[in-house]
């Protein structure tokens, strides 16, 4: 058995599909764990970790060997819930007869890779890596209420998202919630009160991660709209299987164009700098995946679109996040770096915004019109 980089490196970025347990047999721990994992989708995390740490830089409270600690325990316990909920669902039987769960990626268990006696001991050990981490939160922040109160809540979705949560039709409510202003202003927080700071801000903090939070739970809600037929079969009770999918697709539709609203509100209101409406140029992807809402999920795959099966409105919706995801990050880091040297800039902080977002509207515009005619071939 060799170090598989490629791997890493492809089960980072992608959901990976694989059929012979020979070849699942020849892979390193590590591999194994990403694709289990679906570590493609937990790269959310990172994301929202990269914010809250960008958050912390902007004011003046950024260390850099905490953040790794923090980002690597919620990575982990992103992991951990993936692997909890897989083996719950398969335990009461949702993940057989070709559930929509096992078309996009390995499961190591309905395709037999692995014994349940082995995924227990693959949580327990990503339970612990993750809970040591927020150990090291709790310590680092001399038990702030604060933390203590977030991390419970964190503990809470991670342990009862499967069940009961995403069967009261609630899943999508908390992912939100926690990939958007929980974990963002939970690790802002933490971050500034290990380094003595104030976070009398932090509900400007946790309002500013709420773009991104809609973000990801548009993916959640798209998936759930994706299997909704088989959810009903099971009595999974998710939030498009108790609204129905045409007001799901409206409400996924509606955390899209939010979410950019937001990122206007908080340019308009001074918390962010013009340099923040870098995000427009995810608009093309947003376009995209708004477009294929607006009508009723096709019986297969359009020509063309066959990447994106079965996950048809999540895959739309994976897609326009990570752009947006990463442009909001840039955005963050670039309105950081623009403070801290503002007195020094040949042009006002946000002349500079003004030239950005007067480039990304005439690539919007132009974007749009193609995603249009792309899309009505769906």
């Amino acid at each position: 058995m060799h170090i598989n980089f490629a791997m890493w490196r492809k089960a980072s970025w992608e959901l990976i599909k694989m059929d012979d347990k020979k070849e699942w047999d020849a892979l390193d721990v590590v591999s194994k764990w990403l694709i289990a994992t679906r570590s493609a989708v937990t790269a959310v995390t990172v994301y929202s970790c990269i914010i809250a740490g960008a958050l912390a830089w902007r004011d003046g409270y950024f260390s850099l060997l905490p953040w790794i600690i923090l980002t690597v325990g919620l990575f982990i316990a992103h992991g951990t819930n993936n692997l909890l909920n897989d083996y719950t669902d398969f335990t009461r039987g949702v993940d057989n007869d070709n559930y929509f769960r096992t078309q996009y990626g390995v499961h190591p268990l309905v395709q037999k890779f692995w014994t349940k006696n082995i995924q227990i001991k693959w949580f327990i050990v990503s339970g612990v890596l993750a809970t040591l981490s927020g150990v090291f939160a709790l310590f680092y922040t001399n038990f702030n209420p604060y933390i203590i109160g977030l991390f419970a809540f964190g503990a809470l979705v991670l342990l009862f998202y499967t069940w009961p949560f995403k069967y009261w039709g609630i899943g999508e409510l908390s992912i939100f919630l926690i990939w958007g202003p929980i974990m963002i202003a939970g690790v802002y927080i933490a971050l500034v009160l290990g380094n003595g700071g104030d976070i009398s801000n932090v509900f400007k903090v946790a309002l500013a991660g709420v773009p991104f939070g809609l973000s990801v739970a548009s993916i959640n809600i798209g998936k759930h709209i994706d299997k909704m037929d088989d959810d009903k079969k099971k009595g999974v009770g998710t939030f498009p299987v108790r609204v129905g999918q045409t007001v799901a697709r409206y409400v996924d539709i509606a955390s899209i164009v939010v979410a950019y609203g937001l990122v206007i509100y908080l340019v308009a209101t001074g918390y962010f700098s013009t340099l923040m409406l870098l995000v427009i140029f995810a608009a093309q992807r947003a376009m995209y995946a708004i477009a294929v809402l607006s009508k009723p999920r096709p019986d297969a795959a359009p020509k063309g679109f066959e990447a994106f099966w079965p996950t048809w409105f999540s895959g739309f919706c994976f897609y326009h996040n990570r752009m947006f995801g990463g442009l909001f990050i840039v955005g963050i880091l670039l309105d950081t770096v623009a403070r801290k040297f503002e007195t020094s800039l040949p042009v006002n902080i946000n002349m500079l915004g003004a030239i950005a977002i007067a480039i990304g509207l005439i690539y919007a515009v132009a974007q749009m019109a193609i995603a249009k005619a792309k899309t009505a071939k769906a």
